[in-house]
């Protein structure tokens, strides 16, 4: 209690995966007169008003709202029917949501800000966007070649100590896109935090297609299916514990 106020409990929507997989189903997911309970740290309990506040913008006339409706009706386009059922299955992978979104918005100008580990991919999803009608950028995360030393990493910290290691400029990215007037940019692999920094600073709605996770293959949600037995260890043993903030 602080000033009166009862602080809000952290809101943890996970813990609703209990509930999901004895019902089938939770309570934002269901018919309102067979809803099953929300738990305790629901947004729902505490954060009416935004929810509230929020639904009323993607109701209106703005760019938000027009982009909510257009991601719900790809959403239902990356769906068919199963013939002979009620069930439905999925059809699309993320590179034709992302062209059907891009399509359905009236964007032609797609940047991509690769990795360089990831140049093949970029040239592959660099054909796919020409051919479906589509003008694509592409800029790389070490465009200009600037030394990690340049930007106060030390030399021990480098990948290959001793070695020229140019740094990551996610900023460069962002605003080289901005000069050719790109409506949507793409991630494609950029490292954690250097995505941050281009998100933050990139003029167009921003998405991404390539998740870096360099021991999966690009592929992060590995890690969490393999909870029970190959990456338990991110349960069970702490990463840098004695990690003090860099500044």
């Amino acid at each position: 209690m602080e000033g009166g106020h009862q602080e809000k409990p952290a809101v943890s929507c996970g813990n609703c995966s209990a509930i999901w997989r004895t019902k089938g189903t939770t309570n934002c997911w269901s018919e309102p007169a067979t809803r099953p309970g929300r738990p305790e740290n629901c947004p729902s309990n505490h954060h009416t008003g935004i929810v509230e506040e929020a639904f009323e913008e993607l109701k209106g006339e703005g760019e938000d709202a027009r982009l909510a409706k257009v991601a719900s009706i790809v959403e239902g386009l990356c769906y068919e029917a199963v013939e002979g059922s009620d069930a439905v299955c999925a059809r699309w992978n993320r590179i034709e949501d992302t062209v059907a979104l891009a399509k359905l918005m009236g964007w032609k100008k797609i940047g991509i800000a690769t990795c360089i580990g990831l140049l093949e991919e970029t040239r592959q999803l660099d054909l796919i966007l020409k051919a479906q009608g589509l003008e694509p950028f592409s800029v790389c995360c070490k465009s200009g070649s600037i030394d990690k030393l340049d930007v106060g990493v030390a030399e021990h910290e480098k990948i290959r100590p001793g070695t020229f290691e140019p740094a990551c400029n996610p900023i460069a990215q962002a605003r080289i896109l901005s000069e050719y007037g790109t409506e949507m940019n793409i991630i494609v692999g950029l490292c954690v935090g250097h995505d941050m920094l281009f998100a933050k600073h990139s003029k167009a709605p921003v998405t991404t297609m390539v998740t870096k996770d360099r021991v999966t293959g690009h592929n992060p949600v590995a890690a969490l299916y393999g909870q029970n037995f190959y990456y338990k260890r991110l349960q069970k043993l702490p990463i840098l514990p004695d990690a003090k903030p860099i500044i």
